[in-house]
């Protein structure tokens, strides 16, 4: 019986100092309640040889030794706690070097022998006679032990009312509770000679242990939400400490105990010990096998994946995504993450070449304008002259026919330039939109109305498909209105043989949405991106400025919009405009 409630104290005692470490192993707290836990699991360990298989011929002075060295290791361990908790401090080494200074003298002292007189058997009856030293010994842990209780109590005092004030209260009572049972078990009865309760202090320290391990957890070692929490993130330390366990234990008895059956059946000699020996080294070898195979499995292959993926985006190759089983450990949410990172990084980037070509487009369609300003001033000046001339010539008597002829050449010629240099003027002209809430719809209507009164315009066949649930925006109707006439003259040059010219509107989110189609010829692939710079065009020579698009293209924007172009599947193209709805 004392050796299975032995055994169940030394594996409570594993699982709550590995849970309460790997849950926080940054935490000074977390790691110092984890040295605490493994002195305790030493008292243990110590306690289950000595009592459960003890020899009363065998000098126990190892166990007298041990024991009182690992009481002061824990009321040491304690102290540090009570520093570093729970603000996470850092140690006092000054201090801590004074107040355990003593211990480089009594630790030799216990190891050596010098506490006692005699510790053993006696008639089946253990015994032990104290040496004045050992006073001095457990008088020095109590105090470190007070000395831990006093600092943890005043950062009661100072966090009293907080989650914090409630985590050192509760360690209190735990101390509270552990030191009135082990000086009950370990002092006050031997003291009177009764040692029957020796062997179970282990136990005894238990309760104080889990209230401990409760209030660093911060109150959650117990809940369902914190085994939720634990379950949706499994970490990755858990998985190997499981797998290491879990084969150790299947090894143990699928390999180990047929061995030792086998190899010590025929008594315990040496031939029996070179079997046990050489088999269970060949045992071995199965379970470290299988070990390795699932470290790789769950460690190395994924971060070999992830490394891999990660040297692409570095060559340039963003949106790589990391192709893994989905997990619950770290290696899962860490390759979870990098894809999420990857599509935003490649999202972003491509967000960012758009907004740059938008701001290069932006920055030529300005330096254009004042440009195409300043040649328009300088030519309209001079035909002024020469249109004055031409109508003065026009107006002289005998003018032969040939000379007429050639003069109405000229006027024509002239009228052509005044008709580019006035596009250039109202392409570089700034004009404040007078902004009010215009219907797009009957914008549209308007500008087809007009488009309607060219011969060529009335070949093609129009689809109109209207959404009359659209908002009202807040534009300018006029500046609108120029820029749906040129797309429809476009399209209409786009198809000089008739075909179909399709207008849609719709709601897109925050955005009002008008996509203007042709089936025209389309837009060569090279020119889609340059489509609406100034002075680009791809209309044969004197049938088009260049200006037209851009023109579009800055009153789109200057409405806060987007205008972009695409071809079509079964050929021409679609103008797609987005303006956005303020509310």
């Amino acid at each position: 019986m004392l050796v299975l409630l032995h055994l169940f104290a030394l594996l409570l005692l594993v699982l709550l100092g590995f849970y309460v470490f790997v849950a926080n192993p940054r935490s000074r707290a977390n790691q110092t309640f984890a040295t605490f836990i493994s002195f305790l699991a030493l008292w243990t360990v110590k306690d289950l040889v000595f009592w459960n298989f003890k020899d009363v011929s065998t000098n126990a002075g190892w166990w007298a030794a041990s024991s009182f060295t690992i009481a002061l290791l824990m009321q040491c361990a304690l102290v540090v706690f009570a520093w570093v908790f729970p603000e996470n401090l850092r140690i006092p080494r000054k201090k801590a070097a004074i107040l355990f200074a003593p211990s480089l003298v009594l630790i030799p002292a216990a190891l050596f022998g010098l506490l006692w007189h005699k510790v053993g058997f006696e008639n089946n009856k253990f015994v032990i006679d104290l040496a004045p030293l050992a006073y001095a010994f457990v008088t020095y842990v109590y105090f470190i032990f007070g000395y831990g209780a006093f600092v943890l109590f005043a950062k009661y005092n100072q966090f009293k009312g907080s989650q914090e004030g409630q985590q050192v209260g509760a360690i209190l009572w735990a101390l509270f509770i552990t030191g009135l049972l082990k000086t009950l078990a370990n002092i006050a009865l031997p003291f009177f000679g009764n040692y029957d309760f020796l062997p179970y202090s282990t136990i005894f320290v238990l309760p104080g242990v889990l209230i401990y391990a409760y209030a660093i957890s911060n109150f959650k070692l117990f809940s369902l939400q914190t085994a939720l929490d634990q379950f949706r993130l499994f970490p990755i330390t858990y998985k190997v400490a499981l797998s290491i366990a879990s084969v150790a234990i299947i090894s143990f008895i699928i390999f180990q105990i047929p061995i030792v059956w086998w190899a010590f059946q025929e008594g315990n000699n040496f031939e029996a010990w070179r079997r046990y020996l050489v088999f269970s080294v060949i045992s071995a070898l199965v379970p470290n096998l299988i070990l390795v195979l699932l470290i790789v499995r769950s460690i190395s292959r994924p971060l070999q994946k992830i490394t891999l993926a990660a040297v692409k985006v570095t060559d340039g190759d963003y949106g790589t995504e990391v192709n893994l089983r989905k997990s619950n450990d770290e290696i899962g949410l860490l390759a979870q993450s990098f894809n999420e990172m990857s599509r935003k990084m490649a999202s972003d980037i491509e967000q960012l070449q758009h907004l740059n070509e938008q701001l290069i487009r932006t920055e030529k369609l300005a330096a254009m304008g004042t440009l195409s300003a300043g040649v328009a001033h300088e030519v309209n000046n001079p035909l002024a002259s020469i249109s004055s001339l031409i109508q003065m010539l026009e107006r002289t008597e005998n003018l032969d026919a040939d000379a007429k002829e050639k003069l109405k050449l000229i006027k024509t010629q002239i009228l052509r330039i005044t008709q580019v240099t006035k596009d250039m003027m109202d392409f570089a002209r700034v004009r404040p939109g007078a902004k009010t809430l215009t219907n797009i719809n009957e914008t549209i209507e308007k500008s087809l109305r007009l488009a309607s009164f060219d011969k060529s315009f009335q070949k093609l066949k129009t689809n109109k498909n209207i959404d009359d649930s659209i908002p009202k925006i807040l534009a300018d109707s006029d500046q609108l209105q120029q820029v749906f006439l040129n797309l429809f003259l476009n399209a209409r040059d786009a198809m000089p043989n008739g075909g179909e010219l399709t207008i849609k509107t719709s709601l897109q989110n925050d955005s009002i949405q008008i996509q203007i189609s042709d089936s025209g010829t389309g837009i060569e692939n090279e020119n889609l991106k340059k489509i609406f710079d100034p002075f680009f065009t791809t209309k044969s020579t004197g049938n088009g400025t260049g200006l037209g698009l851009a023109v579009c293209y800055g009153i789109v924007t200057a409405h806060d919009g987007k205008i972009e172009v695409s071809n079509n599947p079964k050929g021409g193209s679609t103008f797609n405009i987005l303006l956005p709805i303020v509310k």
